[in-house]
């Protein structure tokens, strides 16, 4: 563990064992009980990115993990700052991300009498967490820290909350002051107990605080598959004529191996579908990806591979794979692997080093026997375009969603970012919209949280100064993150944000309208979003007719450019390019 010196008071502890596991970032909603946090990480030369809702920011903290690896950062204040934080901590949770979530407390000797926005915070977060943390005494703040940045990255990725209460962060002087004003001046048996008692309190609060700083980071090891496992697969899949992929956000886990984990899948040629996070890993138009009719594809397997993919609702619970076929599942998770559907093979461990290992093992004739398999999935997924350009090109009132998709895939730049919120619209997107190269797609997850938008752009711009980031919101997920223009706007952020606005929350009426033949709750109106942003110093712009989408995209592009944040609300045709989506 490296020394630092002394701190000036538990907040400057905080920052700098921040310093030292190299964070450049703290989003944060401010709060009494972290000021000292947000004052000491600023003058330590940490990024300080306040937010007007605390899950943006805990989102915004978790698009930094998947693009980095390294655990992102937020503060929030005690009370209703943390339970604002619930739904992006079990998304992160959920989605095997790992964040470090930093909480105020109500002071020590006053948890349970009554003070502000004091509650049992434990019992509310805990389940929603790897681990949760109280401290306690000054000196053991950097510890807890540096367990916490471990926790959140060993084994399966998850979040982490430390809670710091508010009289642990403040300067021993001042703390002991207050102690010693709260005491009072009596005479009583009573009153000199009470001043004993907190003047203890105290002592044991800041014992050893005097001390020289011990920070450092202790690295988690990644997952490593077991050799059995790996060896059993490469058999397997040597034998197979029809072997298929499915690779999901874990084999980017360790995302500075993200291109060695392409390069296996190229060199294990087999044709494979992305998810999630592996969205856009092999690039914009690899011969070995599938884009369609991936259920289709599953069935007529006779090997498949799960790379960091539980069989879920999204693989019907297992039952897009036949029984007759050999399923391979690599996973960090025995809980993922084994969910629903026992695989033939397991291989433990961390999904992307599986397959950079399983890469060495694959017969250099075994590609050549799965060339008729590779043509028959790239003629469907042909069709599927043709299908595609045939729906886009139909003409409606307002703009067709399968047209605009196209024209913002053809405007995006090679170095842009896609952060998808929404339901029916991003869903249609995901299908033809093409993420750059790897880690350029950010979404939910299977939790599918809306309103991860504004945070996830804000940790990509921050992560990837130099990159195009978009936002692709549905009109229902827009109104989560709207008031976050405000923070793009002081903040120098320029995303992209398009609003495809059809005036309901439509990926749920699809199918309750037809189950239940009525649209209540799942109507919107044509709300000028674009004028929102406007308000908030963005550039807005309104786009009601396909032709109007060329110099919209431009005029966005160049705002972005100048540091110019940009909401561009398009008012969409329905369609009948999706189905309904209640899940089961």
């Amino acid at each position: 563990m490296a020394s630092t010196s002394v701190p000036a008071h538990g907040g400057d502890c905080v920052a700098a064992a921040l310093q030292a596991h190299g964070v450049p970032v703290l989003f944060t909603l401010c709060g009494g009980h972290i000021s000292p946090i947000l004052t000491a990480a600023k003058a330590r030369g940490i990024r300080i990115v306040d937010v007007r809702d605390e899950a943006t920011a805990a989102f915004a903290a978790d698009a930094v993990s998947r693009l980095t690896g390294i655990p992102g950062v937020a503060a929030v204040t005690a009370g209703p700052g943390l339970t604002n934080t619930l739904t992006a901590l079990e998304n992160a949770q959920l989605a095997q991300s790992a964040i470090v979530l930093l909480c105020g407390a109500a002071p020590t000797a006053l948890q349970g009498r009554g003070a502000l926005q004091d509650i049992p915070q434990r019992p509310v977060a805990a389940p929603h967490v790897k681990r949760f943390t109280p401290v306690r005494r000054v000196r053991d703040i950097t510890r807890a820290i540096a367990e916490a940045f471990f926790v959140a990255r060993d084994g399966v990725p998850g979040p982490v909350v430390v809670e710091i209460p508010v009289d642990v962060l403040y300067d021993e002087a001042s703390i002991r002051q207050w102690y010693a004003d709260a005491s009072g001046k009596g005479t009583t048996i009573a009153d000199r107990l009470l001043r004993a008692y907190l003047k203890r309190h105290a002592d044991r609060l800041f014992a050893g605080s005097g001390a020289a700083l011990q920070t450092g980071a202790r690295e988690a090891n990644p997952v490593l598959p077991s050799e059995a496992g790996i060896e059993a697969a490469a058999r397997a899949i040597c034998r197979s004529s029809r072997p298929l992929l499915v690779a999901g956000s874990q084999v980017v886990t360790e995302a500075a191996n993200a291109p060695r984990v392409a390069s296996a899948i190229a060199r294990i040629g087999v044709p494979a579908y992305l998810s999630g996070m592996a969205r856009g890993l092999l690039g914009r138009e690899a011969s070995l990806q599938m884009r369609h009719r991936r259920r289709d594809a599953l069935r007529a397997a006779d090997c498949v591979v799960l790379a960091g993919v539980p069989c879920d609702f999204r693989l019907d619970y297992g039952r897009h794979v036949r029984r007759s076929s050999t399923l391979i599942a690599a996973n960090r998770s025995r809980h993922d692997a084994q969910l629903n559907r026992k695989p033939t093979i397991a291989a433990m461990g961390d999904a992307g080093i599986f397959l950079q290992r399983l890469a060495e093992r694959i017969d250099d004739d075994a590609s050549a026997r799965w060339q008729p398999w590779i043509d028959e999935l790239h003629a469907r997924d042909a069709q599927r375009e043709r299908e595609i350009d045939a729906q886009a090109a139909a003409a409606g009132e307002y703009v067709n969603p399968l047209a605009l998709l196209r024209a913002i895939d053809a405007a995006a730049s090679d170095a842009a970012i896609f952060v998808a919120d929404g339901g029916d619209f991003v869903a249609t997107a995901s299908y033809v919209v093409h993420p750059r190269g790897p880690l350029t797609w950010l979404d939910p997850g299977v939790f599918g949280t809306l309103g991860v938008g504004a945070g996830f752009a804000l940790g990509a711009a921050v992560c990837r100064p130099d990159a195009e980031v978009w936002i692709l919101f549905g009109d229902g997920a827009c109104g989560y993150g709207l008031t976050e223009f405000d923070t793009f706007v002081r903040h120098g952020i320029a995303p992209i944000a398009v609003v495809g606005n059809d005036a309901g929350w439509t990926q749920i009426a699809r199918e309750q309208i037809k189950l239940l033949h009525d649209d209540v709750g799942t109507t919107l109106a044509r709300t000028a979003y674009h004028e929102v942003a406007a308000g908030f110093g963005a550039e807005g712009i309104l786009v009601m007719h396909e032709a109007d989408i060329p110099e919209a995209l431009t005029r966005a592009l160049a705002c972005s450019r100048r540091g110019r944040p940009v909401l561009i609300n398009v008012w969409l045709d329905r369609t009948d390019f999706r189905e309904g989506s209640i899940s089961m």
